[in-house]
Protein backbone atom coordinates (compact mmCIF):
# COMPACT_ATOMS: atom_id res chain seq x y z
CA UNK A 1 0.00 0.00 0.00
CA UNK A 2 1.84 3.27 -1.11
CA UNK A 3 -0.77 5.60 0.27
CA UNK A 4 -2.10 5.47 3.62
CA UNK A 5 -6.59 5.78 3.54
CA UNK A 6 -8.80 5.76 6.06
CA UNK A 7 -7.31 8.66 8.17
CA UNK A 8 -4.31 6.78 8.58
CA UNK A 9 -0.48 7.83 7.16
CA UNK A 10 1.65 5.04 5.32
CA UNK A 11 4.39 3.43 6.25
CA UNK A 12 6.94 5.60 4.02
CA UNK A 13 5.27 8.96 5.37
CA UNK A 14 6.08 7.39 8.98
CA UNK A 15 9.31 7.35 8.09
CA UNK A 16 10.11 10.58 6.03
CA UNK A 17 8.59 12.16 9.46
CA UNK A 18 11.23 10.68 11.48
CA UNK A 19 13.74 12.23 9.37
CA UNK A 20 12.11 15.62 9.37
CA UNK A 21 12.32 15.89 13.20
CA UNK A 22 15.13 15.31 14.33
CA UNK A 23 18.29 16.24 11.76
CA UNK A 24 17.70 19.41 12.06
CA UNK A 25 18.12 20.07 15.84
CA UNK A 26 20.93 17.08 15.83
CA UNK A 27 23.13 19.25 13.65
CA UNK A 28 22.57 22.71 15.03
CA UNK A 29 22.93 21.23 18.61
CA UNK A 30 24.36 17.91 19.01
CA UNK A 31 28.08 19.06 18.35
CA UNK A 32 28.17 22.47 20.02
CA UNK A 33 31.66 23.44 21.38
CA UNK A 34 33.51 19.89 20.39
CA UNK A 35 30.70 17.69 21.69
CA UNK A 36 29.97 14.40 20.63
CA UNK A 37 33.35 14.46 18.56
CA UNK A 38 36.03 11.52 18.45
CA UNK A 39 36.22 7.94 19.14
CA UNK A 40 34.68 7.98 22.62
CA UNK A 41 31.67 9.49 20.64
CA UNK A 42 31.74 7.49 17.79
CA UNK A 43 31.35 4.27 19.55
CA UNK A 44 28.46 5.96 21.76
CA UNK A 45 26.55 7.09 18.47
CA UNK A 46 26.60 3.41 17.71
CA UNK A 47 25.87 1.73 20.94
CA UNK A 48 22.42 4.38 21.18
CA UNK A 49 21.29 2.92 17.51
CA UNK A 50 21.93 -0.75 18.65
CA UNK A 51 19.43 0.10 21.77
CA UNK A 52 16.95 2.19 19.99
CA UNK A 53 16.55 -0.59 17.77
CA UNK A 54 15.45 -2.63 20.89
CA UNK A 55 13.55 0.47 21.84
CA UNK A 56 11.16 0.99 18.83
CA UNK A 57 10.19 -2.57 19.26
CA UNK A 58 9.35 -2.15 22.84
CA UNK A 59 7.28 1.18 21.52
CA UNK A 60 4.94 -0.53 19.15
CA UNK A 61 4.27 -3.01 21.79
CA UNK A 62 3.11 -0.15 23.90
CA UNK A 63 0.83 1.29 21.59
CA UNK A 64 -2.67 -0.32 22.31
CA UNK A 65 -1.85 0.70 26.00
CA UNK A 66 -1.19 3.99 25.12
CA UNK A 67 -4.82 4.26 23.10
CA UNK A 68 -6.41 2.79 26.41
CA UNK A 69 -4.93 4.41 29.04
CA UNK A 70 -7.40 5.81 30.70
CA UNK A 71 -8.95 2.00 31.07
CA UNK A 72 -5.83 0.64 31.99
CA UNK A 73 -4.12 3.62 34.74
CA UNK A 74 -7.55 5.33 35.65
CA UNK A 75 -8.33 8.86 35.53
CA UNK A 76 -6.64 11.00 38.17
CA UNK A 77 -2.96 8.87 36.92
CA UNK A 78 -3.72 9.39 33.22
CA UNK A 79 -4.17 13.47 33.73
CA UNK A 80 -0.75 13.11 35.51
CA UNK A 81 1.07 11.42 32.78
CA UNK A 82 -0.53 13.56 30.17
CA UNK A 83 0.82 16.88 31.91
CA UNK A 84 4.14 15.03 32.45
CA UNK A 85 4.31 14.68 28.16
CA UNK A 86 2.95 17.74 28.18
CA UNK A 87 5.73 19.43 30.03
CA UNK A 88 7.90 17.87 27.50
CA UNK A 89 5.88 19.15 24.52
CA UNK A 90 6.53 22.70 25.82
CA UNK A 91 9.71 22.85 26.83
CA UNK A 92 10.85 21.34 23.28
CA UNK A 93 9.12 23.94 21.97
CA UNK A 94 10.75 26.36 24.01
CA UNK A 95 14.07 25.57 22.98
CA UNK A 96 13.41 25.44 19.37
CA UNK A 97 12.03 28.51 19.62
CA UNK A 98 14.75 30.14 21.39
CA UNK A 99 17.33 28.15 18.64
CA UNK A 100 15.04 29.90 15.86
CA UNK A 101 16.17 32.89 17.58
CA UNK A 102 19.89 32.95 17.94
CA UNK A 103 20.09 31.40 14.33
CA UNK A 104 17.65 32.65 11.70
CA UNK A 105 18.53 36.44 12.45
CA UNK A 106 22.59 36.30 12.57
CA UNK A 107 22.20 33.68 9.32
CA UNK A 108 19.00 34.53 6.90
CA UNK A 109 17.23 37.61 8.15
CA UNK A 110 18.69 41.03 9.29
CA UNK A 111 16.58 43.34 10.88
CA UNK A 112 14.03 41.67 12.76
CA UNK A 113 14.73 40.58 16.14
CA UNK A 114 14.66 37.12 17.57
CA UNK A 115 11.79 37.18 19.72
CA UNK A 116 9.77 38.70 16.91
CA UNK A 117 10.51 35.97 14.85
CA UNK A 118 10.40 33.21 17.03
CA UNK A 119 6.55 34.42 18.07
CA UNK A 120 6.09 34.30 14.09
CA UNK A 121 7.62 30.64 13.84
CA UNK A 122 5.44 29.69 16.73
CA UNK A 123 2.14 30.95 15.20
CA UNK A 124 2.87 29.32 11.87
CA UNK A 125 3.79 26.26 13.30
CA UNK A 126 0.47 26.11 15.60
CA UNK A 127 -1.66 26.62 12.82
CA UNK A 128 -3.77 23.27 12.25
CA UNK A 129 -2.28 21.09 14.99
CA UNK A 130 -5.39 19.94 15.91
CA UNK A 131 -6.21 18.37 12.35
CA UNK A 132 -6.05 14.57 11.70
CA UNK A 133 -2.23 12.96 11.41
CA UNK A 134 -2.90 12.72 7.86
CA UNK A 135 -2.33 16.44 6.98
CA UNK A 136 1.31 16.28 8.60
CA UNK A 137 1.94 12.57 6.24
CA UNK A 138 1.12 14.43 3.56
CA UNK A 139 3.80 17.20 4.29
CA UNK A 140 6.20 14.53 5.21
CA UNK A 141 5.34 12.82 1.87
CA UNK A 142 6.19 15.89 -0.49
CA UNK A 143 9.45 17.09 1.35
CA UNK A 144 11.03 14.35 3.55
CA UNK A 145 12.75 12.95 0.59
CA UNK A 146 13.97 16.41 -0.81
CA UNK A 147 14.87 17.46 2.83
CA UNK A 148 16.93 13.99 3.53
CA UNK A 149 19.10 14.81 -0.39
CA UNK A 150 19.35 18.28 0.65
CA UNK A 151 21.58 17.19 3.90
CA UNK A 152 23.18 14.70 1.75
CA UNK A 153 24.18 16.65 -0.66
CA UNK A 154 25.49 19.03 2.30
CA UNK A 155 28.00 16.71 3.43
CA UNK A 156 29.57 15.26 -0.13
CA UNK A 157 30.34 19.03 -0.89
CA UNK A 158 32.04 19.76 2.48
CA UNK A 159 33.65 16.74 2.42
CA UNK A 160 35.33 18.39 -0.39
CA UNK A 161 36.80 20.76 2.05
CA UNK A 162 38.11 18.20 4.55
CA UNK A 163 41.99 17.34 5.59
CA UNK A 164 43.49 14.67 6.93
CA UNK A 165 45.79 15.90 8.85
CA UNK A 166 42.46 18.15 10.43
CA UNK A 167 41.03 14.65 11.05
CA UNK A 168 43.98 13.15 12.98
CA UNK A 169 44.08 16.34 15.01
CA UNK A 170 40.79 15.49 16.75
CA UNK A 171 40.83 11.42 16.63
CA UNK A 172 44.40 10.55 17.10
CA UNK A 173 45.61 13.61 18.83
CA UNK A 174 46.13 14.80 22.64
CA UNK A 175 43.35 13.43 25.11
CA UNK A 176 41.38 11.79 21.64
CA UNK A 177 41.95 7.96 23.34
CA UNK A 178 38.87 5.77 23.81
CA UNK A 179 37.04 6.77 27.33
CA UNK A 180 34.18 4.46 28.74
CA UNK A 181 33.35 7.83 30.86
CA UNK A 182 32.74 9.87 27.43
CA UNK A 183 31.46 6.53 25.62
CA UNK A 184 28.27 6.26 28.25
CA UNK A 185 28.42 10.12 28.72
CA UNK A 186 27.68 10.31 24.67
CA UNK A 187 25.23 6.95 24.45
CA UNK A 188 22.88 8.93 27.27
CA UNK A 189 23.41 12.36 25.26
CA UNK A 190 21.92 10.53 22.26
CA UNK A 191 19.58 8.63 23.65
CA UNK A 192 17.62 12.15 26.00
CA UNK A 193 17.73 14.01 22.59
CA UNK A 194 16.01 10.76 20.50
CA UNK A 195 13.61 11.15 23.96
CA UNK A 196 11.00 12.61 21.70
CA UNK A 197 10.49 8.80 20.13
CA UNK A 198 8.36 7.89 23.04
CA UNK A 199 5.54 9.75 21.70
CA UNK A 200 5.23 7.95 18.88
CA UNK A 201 2.42 5.53 20.81
CA UNK A 202 0.17 8.26 20.93
CA UNK A 203 0.01 8.28 17.13
CA UNK A 204 0.62 4.64 16.39
CA UNK A 205 -3.42 4.18 15.59
CA UNK A 206 -3.18 6.15 13.28
CA UNK A 207 -0.38 4.06 10.96
CA UNK A 208 -1.34 1.74 8.78
CA UNK A 209 -0.54 -2.01 9.60
CA UNK A 210 0.64 -0.78 13.00
CA UNK A 211 1.76 -3.90 14.10
CA UNK A 212 4.45 -3.92 11.04
CA UNK A 213 5.81 -0.27 11.49
CA UNK A 214 9.34 -0.95 13.12
CA UNK A 215 11.35 -1.50 9.59
CA UNK A 216 10.08 2.59 8.68
CA UNK A 217 10.38 3.38 12.18
CA UNK A 218 14.04 1.55 12.27
CA UNK A 219 15.13 2.60 8.73
CA UNK A 220 13.90 6.46 10.34
CA UNK A 221 16.59 6.26 13.51
CA UNK A 222 19.53 4.77 11.68
CA UNK A 223 19.16 7.06 8.53
CA UNK A 224 19.25 10.03 11.51
CA UNK A 225 22.36 8.11 13.21
CA UNK A 226 23.82 7.65 9.74
CA UNK A 227 23.88 11.70 9.54
CA UNK A 228 25.27 12.08 12.98
CA UNK A 229 28.07 9.79 12.21
CA UNK A 230 28.93 11.89 8.89
CA UNK A 231 29.36 14.61 11.34
CA UNK A 232 31.00 13.06 13.42
CA UNK A 233 33.94 12.60 10.59
CA UNK A 234 33.32 15.55 8.11
CA UNK A 235 33.23 18.31 11.18
CA UNK A 236 37.01 16.93 12.66
CA UNK A 237 37.97 17.05 9.27
CA UNK A 238 36.95 20.36 7.84
CA UNK A 239 37.52 22.44 11.00
CA UNK A 240 40.93 20.72 13.12
CA UNK A 241 40.90 20.57 16.55
CA UNK A 242 41.12 23.45 18.06
CA UNK A 243 38.63 25.73 15.75
CA UNK A 244 35.74 22.99 16.26
CA UNK A 245 35.93 23.55 20.29
CA UNK A 246 35.34 27.04 19.48
CA UNK A 247 32.12 27.36 17.72
CA UNK A 248 29.04 27.02 18.81
CA UNK A 249 26.95 25.74 15.88
CA UNK A 250 29.69 24.44 13.99
CA UNK A 251 27.17 23.63 11.72
CA UNK A 252 26.85 27.05 10.17
CA UNK A 253 30.29 27.75 9.25
CA UNK A 254 29.94 24.31 7.53
CA UNK A 255 27.16 25.57 5.70
CA UNK A 256 29.06 29.13 4.71
CA UNK A 257 32.30 27.32 3.21
CA UNK A 258 30.12 24.89 1.48
CA UNK A 259 29.64 25.76 -2.50
CA UNK A 260 28.17 23.89 -5.58
CA UNK A 261 31.45 23.41 -8.47
CA UNK A 262 32.28 25.90 -10.59
CA UNK A 263 30.87 28.83 -8.05
CA UNK A 264 27.62 28.73 -9.84
CA UNK A 265 25.87 30.08 -6.95
CA UNK A 266 27.42 32.30 -4.73
CA UNK A 267 24.82 32.22 -1.60
CA UNK A 268 24.47 27.93 -1.54
CA UNK A 269 24.80 28.72 2.03
CA UNK A 270 21.46 30.45 2.19
CA UNK A 271 19.46 27.34 0.59
CA UNK A 272 21.43 24.80 2.94
CA UNK A 273 20.09 27.22 6.04
CA UNK A 274 16.50 27.04 4.51
CA UNK A 275 16.87 23.11 4.66
CA UNK A 276 17.72 24.03 8.28
CA UNK A 277 15.01 26.26 8.82
CA UNK A 278 12.40 23.95 7.35
CA UNK A 279 14.01 21.16 9.60
CA UNK A 280 12.98 23.27 13.18
CA UNK A 281 9.31 24.09 11.55
CA UNK A 282 8.55 20.75 10.76
CA UNK A 283 9.72 19.45 14.51
CA UNK A 284 7.96 22.58 16.09
CA UNK A 285 5.03 21.32 14.69
CA UNK A 286 4.86 17.91 14.82
CA UNK A 287 5.17 19.03 19.06
CA UNK A 288 2.77 21.10 18.90
CA UNK A 289 0.61 18.25 16.89
CA UNK A 290 1.11 15.44 19.49
CA UNK A 291 0.75 17.52 22.55
CA UNK A 292 -2.60 18.35 20.96
CA UNK A 293 -3.28 14.82 20.66
CA UNK A 294 -1.89 14.24 24.25
CA UNK A 295 -4.11 16.49 26.16
CA UNK A 296 -6.93 15.12 24.10
CA UNK A 297 -5.99 11.42 24.78
CA UNK A 298 -5.42 12.08 28.46
CA UNK A 299 -8.42 14.04 29.19
CA UNK A 300 -6.87 17.64 29.45
CA UNK A 301 -9.10 18.96 26.89
CA UNK A 302 -7.34 20.31 23.80
CA UNK A 303 -4.16 22.23 23.61
CA UNK A 304 -4.01 24.05 20.44
CA UNK A 305 -3.39 27.58 21.66
CA UNK A 306 -2.05 27.76 25.48
CA UNK A 307 0.50 24.76 24.05
CA UNK A 308 2.28 26.71 21.95
CA UNK A 309 1.34 30.76 23.85
CA UNK A 310 3.39 28.45 26.67
CA UNK A 311 6.17 27.29 24.82
CA UNK A 312 6.69 30.61 22.82
CA UNK A 313 6.59 32.43 26.59
CA UNK A 314 9.10 29.67 28.53
CA UNK A 315 11.11 30.95 25.29
CA UNK A 316 11.94 34.64 25.88
CA UNK A 317 11.44 34.34 29.50
CA UNK A 318 14.66 34.60 31.63
CA UNK A 319 15.05 33.97 35.94
CA UNK A 320 18.44 35.38 36.94
CA UNK A 321 19.89 34.95 33.92
CA UNK A 322 19.19 31.99 33.03
CA UNK A 323 16.75 30.84 30.00
CA UNK A 324 15.77 27.92 28.34
CA UNK A 325 19.11 27.11 26.82
CA UNK A 326 20.71 26.70 30.14
CA UNK A 327 18.38 23.60 31.42
CA UNK A 328 16.49 21.63 28.61
CA UNK A 329 19.60 19.28 28.46
CA UNK A 330 19.92 18.71 32.13
CA UNK A 331 15.76 18.31 32.15
CA UNK A 332 15.36 15.65 28.83
CA UNK A 333 18.65 13.43 30.23
CA UNK A 334 17.84 14.08 34.32
CA UNK A 335 14.06 14.11 34.26
CA UNK A 336 11.95 13.43 31.26
CA UNK A 337 14.00 10.06 30.22
CA UNK A 338 13.92 8.54 33.65
CA UNK A 339 9.93 9.69 33.94
CA UNK A 340 9.61 8.40 30.51
CA UNK A 341 11.05 4.94 30.87
CA UNK A 342 8.88 4.18 34.64
CA UNK A 343 5.98 5.27 33.15
CA UNK A 344 6.92 2.81 29.97
CA UNK A 345 7.29 0.28 32.26
CA UNK A 346 4.08 0.79 34.26
CA UNK A 347 2.09 0.33 30.98
CA UNK A 348 3.97 -2.54 30.07
CA UNK A 349 3.14 -4.08 33.60
CA UNK A 350 -0.20 -2.88 32.64
CA UNK A 351 -0.56 -4.43 29.47
CA UNK A 352 0.17 -7.84 30.23
CA UNK A 353 -1.93 -7.50 33.52
CA UNK A 354 -11.30 17.34 4.83
CA UNK A 355 -8.76 16.72 1.61
CA UNK A 356 -8.72 19.55 -0.27
CA UNK A 357 -8.33 21.83 2.48
CA UNK A 358 -5.28 19.94 3.84
CA UNK A 359 -3.43 20.09 0.84
CA UNK A 360 -3.68 23.66 0.98
CA UNK A 361 -2.65 24.02 4.27
CA UNK A 362 0.12 21.87 4.08
CA UNK A 363 1.20 23.87 1.10
CA UNK A 364 0.54 27.06 2.57
CA UNK A 365 3.25 25.37 5.43
CA UNK A 366 5.78 24.93 2.68
CA UNK A 367 4.99 27.79 1.31
CA UNK A 368 5.61 29.88 4.97
CA UNK A 369 8.82 28.00 5.42
CA UNK A 370 10.72 28.40 1.94
CA UNK A 371 9.48 31.86 2.04
CA UNK A 372 11.29 32.75 5.34
CA UNK A 373 14.61 31.60 3.98
CA UNK A 374 15.46 35.04 1.85
CA UNK A 375 18.91 36.71 2.78
CA UNK A 376 18.04 39.56 4.74
CA UNK A 377 14.66 42.23 5.61
CA UNK A 378 16.63 44.92 3.52
CA UNK A 379 15.03 44.86 -0.15
CA UNK A 380 18.43 44.02 -2.63
CA UNK A 381 18.21 47.25 -4.39
CA UNK A 382 18.55 49.07 -0.72
CA UNK A 383 22.23 47.02 -0.20
CA UNK A 384 25.93 47.38 -1.85
CA UNK A 385 27.57 44.31 -2.85
CA UNK A 386 31.39 44.31 -1.93
CA UNK A 387 33.19 41.55 -3.76
CA UNK A 388 36.35 42.79 -1.98
CA UNK A 389 37.12 43.57 1.40
CA UNK A 390 40.88 45.50 2.41
CA UNK A 391 42.02 45.64 6.19
CA UNK A 392 44.71 48.08 7.11
CA UNK A 393 46.51 49.56 10.01
CA UNK A 394 46.31 53.17 11.15
CA UNK A 395 48.88 54.86 14.01
CA UNK A 396 45.24 55.83 15.52
CA UNK A 397 43.12 52.55 14.58
CA UNK A 398 42.38 50.63 11.32
CA UNK A 399 40.44 50.96 8.28
CA UNK A 400 38.75 48.86 5.72
CA UNK A 401 38.20 49.63 2.07
CA UNK A 402 34.73 47.63 0.40
CA UNK A 403 35.00 47.25 -3.49
CA UNK A 404 31.96 47.22 -5.10
CA UNK A 405 31.64 45.94 -8.83
CA UNK A 406 29.99 48.65 -11.12
CA UNK A 407 26.47 47.59 -12.00
CA UNK A 408 26.51 49.70 -14.88
CA UNK A 409 29.37 47.83 -16.44
CA UNK A 410 28.34 44.95 -15.65
CA UNK A 411 24.76 45.47 -16.92
CA UNK A 412 26.33 47.11 -20.32
CA UNK A 413 25.26 50.90 -19.31
CA UNK A 414 28.54 52.50 -18.32
CA UNK A 415 29.03 56.16 -19.98
CA UNK A 416 32.31 57.26 -21.51
CA UNK A 417 34.84 58.71 -19.32
CA UNK A 418 32.53 57.14 -16.31
CA UNK A 419 35.30 55.76 -13.28
CA UNK A 420 34.15 52.31 -13.16
CA UNK A 421 36.15 51.98 -9.90
CA UNK A 422 33.56 52.28 -6.76
CA UNK A 423 35.74 51.98 -3.31
CA UNK A 424 34.53 53.19 0.13
CA UNK A 425 37.00 53.88 3.12
CA UNK A 426 36.42 54.15 6.55
CA UNK A 427 38.70 54.57 9.09
CA UNK A 428 38.40 54.60 13.22
CA UNK A 429 40.13 53.43 16.32
CA UNK A 430 38.80 49.79 15.85
CA UNK A 431 36.38 47.55 13.57
CA UNK A 432 33.41 48.13 15.17
CA UNK A 433 33.78 52.20 15.72
CA UNK A 434 34.11 51.64 11.70
CA UNK A 435 30.75 50.14 11.32
CA UNK A 436 29.22 53.24 13.72
CA UNK A 437 30.61 55.60 10.99
CA UNK A 438 28.98 53.87 7.94
CA UNK A 439 26.15 53.25 9.46
CA UNK A 440 26.07 57.36 10.18
CA UNK A 441 27.18 58.03 6.96
CA UNK A 442 25.84 55.26 3.66
CA UNK A 443 22.30 54.99 3.03
CA UNK A 444 22.55 51.42 1.82
CA UNK A 445 23.11 48.54 3.68
CA UNK A 446 26.28 46.73 3.10
CA UNK A 447 25.86 42.98 1.99
CA UNK A 448 28.90 40.69 2.65
CA UNK A 449 27.31 37.67 1.83
CA UNK A 450 28.59 37.95 -1.82
CA UNK A 451 32.24 38.88 -0.96
CA UNK A 452 35.00 36.97 -2.81
CA UNK A 453 38.57 37.84 -1.36
CA UNK A 454 40.13 40.00 1.47
CA UNK A 455 42.88 41.76 1.24
CA UNK A 456 45.12 42.57 4.07
CA UNK A 457 47.58 45.25 4.31
CA UNK A 458 50.74 43.93 5.08
CA UNK A 459 50.71 46.23 8.46
CA UNK A 460 47.80 43.61 9.56
CA UNK A 461 49.96 40.78 9.90
CA UNK A 462 51.59 41.96 13.19
CA UNK A 463 50.05 39.36 15.78
CA UNK A 464 47.75 42.23 17.53
CA UNK A 465 45.89 43.31 14.41
CA UNK A 466 45.42 40.42 12.75
CA UNK A 467 43.65 38.80 16.35
CA UNK A 468 41.42 42.25 16.68
CA UNK A 469 40.49 41.62 12.36
CA UNK A 470 39.93 37.86 12.82
CA UNK A 471 37.53 38.13 15.34
CA UNK A 472 36.02 41.00 13.53
CA UNK A 473 35.41 38.56 10.40
CA UNK A 474 33.68 36.11 12.68
CA UNK A 475 30.96 37.85 13.99
CA UNK A 476 30.29 39.08 10.79
CA UNK A 477 27.71 35.71 9.85
CA UNK A 478 27.47 36.56 5.96
CA UNK A 479 30.81 35.96 5.13
CA UNK A 480 31.87 32.41 3.94
CA UNK A 481 34.26 31.00 5.00
CA UNK A 482 35.24 29.87 1.23
CA UNK A 483 36.40 33.61 0.63
CA UNK A 484 40.32 34.00 -0.85
CA UNK A 485 42.32 35.57 1.50
CA UNK A 486 45.65 37.32 0.03
CA UNK A 487 48.37 40.16 1.65
CA UNK A 488 49.85 43.26 -0.27
CA UNK A 489 52.40 45.87 0.42
CA UNK A 490 50.36 48.62 -1.93
CA UNK A 491 47.14 48.44 -0.39
CA UNK A 492 45.68 51.62 -1.96
CA UNK A 493 47.45 50.93 -5.09
CA UNK A 494 45.70 47.44 -5.57
CA UNK A 495 42.19 48.83 -4.49
CA UNK A 496 42.45 52.13 -6.66
CA UNK A 497 43.03 49.62 -9.79
CA UNK A 498 41.27 49.50 -12.98
CA UNK A 499 41.26 46.46 -15.07
CA UNK A 500 41.53 46.05 -18.75
CA UNK A 501 38.23 45.11 -18.78
CA UNK A 502 36.74 47.21 -15.96
CA UNK A 503 36.80 44.32 -13.54
CA UNK A 504 36.83 44.95 -9.93
CA UNK A 505 39.25 43.74 -7.73
CA UNK A 506 37.33 41.17 -6.14
CA UNK A 507 35.87 39.52 -9.61
CA UNK A 508 39.67 39.50 -11.13
CA UNK A 509 41.40 38.23 -8.00
CA UNK A 510 39.14 35.05 -7.70
CA UNK A 511 39.23 34.60 -12.10
CA UNK A 512 42.48 34.27 -11.48
CA UNK A 513 42.00 31.77 -8.74
CA UNK A 514 39.47 29.72 -10.26
CA UNK A 515 39.16 30.33 -14.24
CA UNK A 516 42.20 27.97 -14.90
CA UNK A 517 42.07 24.51 -15.90
CA UNK A 518 42.71 21.98 -13.48
CA UNK A 519 46.56 21.61 -14.19
CA UNK A 520 46.96 25.56 -14.04
CA UNK A 521 44.99 26.20 -11.01
CA UNK A 522 46.85 27.99 -8.27
CA UNK A 523 46.69 26.74 -4.33
CA UNK A 524 44.74 29.99 -2.89
CA UNK A 525 44.23 29.94 0.89
CA UNK A 526 40.87 30.69 1.70
CA UNK A 527 39.00 32.23 5.26
CA UNK A 528 38.69 28.38 6.77
CA UNK A 529 42.08 27.82 6.19
CA UNK A 530 43.18 31.26 8.08
CA UNK A 531 40.47 30.44 10.68
CA UNK A 532 42.08 27.12 11.88
CA UNK A 533 45.57 28.13 11.96
CA UNK A 534 44.61 30.79 13.84
CA UNK A 535 42.75 28.74 16.51
CA UNK A 536 44.98 26.15 16.32
CA UNK A 537 48.45 28.03 17.40
CA UNK A 538 47.50 32.06 16.50
CA UNK A 539 49.49 32.52 13.57
CA UNK A 540 48.35 32.81 9.86
CA UNK A 541 49.32 30.78 7.11
CA UNK A 542 51.51 31.81 4.17
CA UNK A 543 49.07 33.91 2.52
CA UNK A 544 49.46 34.42 -1.41
CA UNK A 545 50.24 38.47 -1.92
CA UNK A 546 49.08 40.50 -4.55
CA UNK A 547 50.55 43.90 -6.28
CA UNK A 548 50.45 46.33 -9.22
CA UNK A 549 52.56 46.46 -11.74
CA UNK A 550 51.99 49.46 -14.07
CA UNK A 551 48.67 48.09 -15.94
CA UNK A 552 48.46 44.89 -14.51
CA UNK A 553 47.54 43.05 -10.78
CA UNK A 554 50.11 40.24 -10.36
CA UNK A 555 49.48 37.52 -7.33
CA UNK A 556 52.45 35.48 -6.20
CA UNK A 557 51.68 32.09 -4.80
CA UNK A 558 54.92 31.43 -3.76
CA UNK A 559 55.54 28.61 -1.47
CA UNK A 560 51.69 28.14 -1.11
CA UNK A 561 51.70 26.30 -4.97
Amino acid sequence: MRFAENNRISHRQLFRQIILVFPAPFLLCLFQGGSMIGKSAVAGTVTAAVILLFYVIWLIRLGPAYSEMAKTVGNITVRFVGLFFLVYVILSAAFLADLMAQVVPSSLISGISGKSLSLLAVAACSIGTHRGMQRRGRIAEVSGGIFLAGIILLMILSAGQGKTEYFLEVWNGENSGFSGEEWMGSTWRLLSAFSGVGLLPFALDKVEKQGSARKPLISGLLTVCGVVLGMQILLPAVFGRERLFTEVYPILPLLDGADLPGNVLARFDVIWMGFLVFGLFFSMGSLFHYGNQIAAGTKLGTGRYWIPAAGWILSVYNWNGYGIRDYYGSYLGYVFVPGLLVIQLLLSMGKYGHRRKKVAAAALFLAVCLTGTGCAAVEPEKRIYPLALGAGALEQGFMLKYAMPDMNVTTGQEKPDEDSVSVLTIAGADFNEIEKIYNRSQEKYPDLGHLQVVILDENMLTEENRAVFIHYLKQEEHVGEDVYVFRTHMFSEVFGWKGAQQSSVGEYLQGIQENRTSGQQKKGVTLREVYHQFYKDGTLPWLPSVWVNSDLLEVDYGNSE
